[in-house]
């Protein structure tokens, strides 16, 4: 279960044909840029269709997809709707169930595939043990204080997700599954709205002899938050997928600061940390997400003891759907 990198050339005849699934929920914002990462694809357009599944939007979306699908000849796009279940899952079965490609490719619409994302991802399919490839998810580049600090801490990589002390996984911003394998252990869960990712992968990694391999040029970017409250929507969000994925496979739950820890590391900061980086900002050897990291990660871990303490896990959202 553990990842591996296969660093040889992908054979100039492996390319399978490939169903890349992508869930919108109100992206006319990120819909114009996200298609213009698909045309780019490196990857031959014969042998990939692009299913873009609208989740009930409210904005522009389903305009701007029909428009795409007129005005986008290069490429096979097909847009689909899941108007039902407002989950992120539920699209995404929704793109499971019309895909016809032998192998997936996940991603989302705020996500901003590299030209060679495909053509790296699928390579490590080549070998015929491999149920699941993930690629790696770095940041697009940003301004403000919030986007920098979470850089710093590369907070979407996928290396957090790889050493996962239950089981890896990968998130579905970047992740690539055999088809044949939904019909073994079942689809994503509907009514799950967090902590899907690390579901399906582990019910893969756990269920079935199926290997997962890890793809380092197959690269996604993908925006941090810019504002307070998104960074802490982001963490509480985190704390409630450990819940739910403790209720789920029995996972460990956070272990939760109390109020001695905090004040502990704020003092190491202001008598330490603070007088430290602020010498090395002089210097220019340090900036202002580093000086402000760790008052910004007691947010984010209070956020995510916020998240978790308060999540509950519907009887719906247990049910696994089948393809």
């Amino acid at each position: 279960m553990n990842p591996e990198i296969i660093p040889q050339p992908m054979p100039p005849n492996f390319l399978p044909q490939i169903s890349v699934v992508v869930p919108v929920y109100n992206g006319e914002e990120d819909l114009p840029d996200l298609i213009d990462c698909l045309r780019s694809q490196t990857y031959p357009p014969n042998q990939v269709e692009y299913i873009l599944v609208d989740n009930n939007s409210s904005d522009r979306t389903p305009t701007l997809l029909q428009d795409a699908l007129q005005n986008t000849r290069e490429i096979t796009l097909r847009p689909d709707r899941e108007p039902q279940i407002q989950s992120s899952y539920a699209a995404r079965n929704t793109g499971i169930r019309a895909a016809t490609g032998e192998f997936i490719a996940f991603t989302d619409a705020d996500c901003r595939p590299e030209p060679n994302w495909l053509l790296s991802l699928i390579q490590p399919f080549v070998n015929p043990k491999i149920g699941i490839v993930v690629g790696e998810i770095a940041a697009l580049p940003g301004k403000t204080l919030l986007e920098q600090h979470s850089e710093r801490e590369e907070t979407l990589s996928q290396k957090h997700t790889l050493a996962h002390p239950f089981c890896p996984y990968g998130q579905t911003a970047n992740l690539g599954i055999r088809r044949s394998i939904f019909a073994e252990i079942g689809l994503f869960r509907s009514y799950l709205t967090t902590g899907g990712d690390a579901d399906i992968c582990w019910r893969i990694l756990r269920e079935t002899e199926w290997r997962l391999e890890f793809a380092p040029t197959a690269i996604v970017k993908h925006r941090h938050r810019t504002t307070l409250k998104e960074l802490q929507s982001q963490w509480r969000r985190y704390g409630t997928s450990n819940r739910y994925l403790h209720e789920l496979h029995g996972i460990e739950l956070m272990r939760e600061l109390d109020q001695r820890e905090y004040l502990y590391r704020l003092t190491r900061w202001v008598l330490k940390e603070l007088p430290l980086n602020t010498l090395k900002a002089v210097a220019k050897k340090a900036t202002l997400a580093d000086i402000l990291s760790t008052p910004i990660g007691l947010i984010c871990v209070k956020a995510r003891s916020q998240g978790q303490r308060s999540a509950n896990l519907s009887e719906t959202a247990r049910k696994i759907d089948s393809l």
